[in-house]
């Protein structure tokens, strides 16, 4: 048994809109999604859109009962994958984790070992969530305008959403 933030959805009366509800429930290895890697789950992050599945907006969740949370870094603790041991630290981000899959706000997951990458022994689970996919997503923006020849210091640069996830992290760096 493990824990998880559990989004339900309600059917209201014909033509009212359905009605979710986000609890902790315990949860069972057996409710855990198809996948080849099994994690202890040791941090996640807040993103925007796990605000909208939370809510059941956007319509980013179509399958509940639903776990959210769009990354994760954990530690392997079962793996059919041969990229993966037991006891290796991973990281997650993307692959529509926490949206269709089931994501990182539980203290397990299962997940497809072609979604992870290995924690670098330099950056801490905490670290890379305290990122999240946001930052993560920031800084391939910013490596890809150094790769063109931006450097610190160079000229102004115009950032779009700046007050989002992602652009105020831009901004930050």
């Amino acid at each position: 048994m493990f824990n998880g933030l559990v989004v339900e959805k309600h059917e209201g009366a014909p033509g009212e809109r359905p009605k979710f509800t986000a609890s902790v429930q315990e949860l069972e290895e057996g409710q855990l999604p198809e996948g080849d890697v099994t994690l202890d789950v040791t941090y996640s992050s807040f993103n925007y859109k796990d605000g909208l599945v939370v809510q059941g907006l956007g319509g980013l969740t179509k399958e509940f009962p639903h776990v959210p949370g769009i990354d994760m870094a954990g530690t392997v603790r079962a793996s059919d994958n041969p990229a993966f041991a037991v006891g290796d630290e991973v990281i997650l981000t993307g692959w529509r984790v926490g949206e269709i899959h089931w994501g990182g706000y539980a203290q397990r997951a299962r997940v497809k070992g072609d979604w992870l990458v290995k924690k670098p022994a330099s950056l801490s689970a905490k670290d890379a969530m305290a990122a999240g996919t946001a930052g993560f997503t920031a800084m391939q923006g910013l490596v890809a305008l150094e790769d063109h020849g931006l450097k610190p210091g160079d000229k102004p640069v115009l950032v779009l959403g700046a007050t989002g996830g992602v652009g105020s992290v831009a901004c930050a760096l």
